[in-house]
């Protein structure tokens, strides 16, 4: 599991991979969800970063790299 995952909620900054290239997203929702985590995470991602559309749509938590902005205590 990757740093800062249990942290995500709206208007996190993530590092994604589900367009092949590594691109940065802001998550428009919390990953918790009752006692767990979701298995999907809408995300706005910002394609135009790498030469695709912005789009906002869901992705596989799988596929998330990196929490950008965390807090570490």
């Amino acid at each position: 599991m990757i740093k800062g995952f249990e942290n995500i909620k709206k208007g996190t900054e993530l590092y994604t991979k589900q367009l092949g290239i590594p691109c940065r997203a802001i998550a428009m929702e919390s990953i918790r969800q009752g006692k767990g985590f979701k298995k999907t995470l809408l995300v706005d991602v910002k394609g135009s970063e790498v030469g695709f559309f912005d789009e906002c749509g869901s992705i596989y938590v799988d596929d998330i790299i990196a929490v950008m902005n965390y807090m570490e205590d």
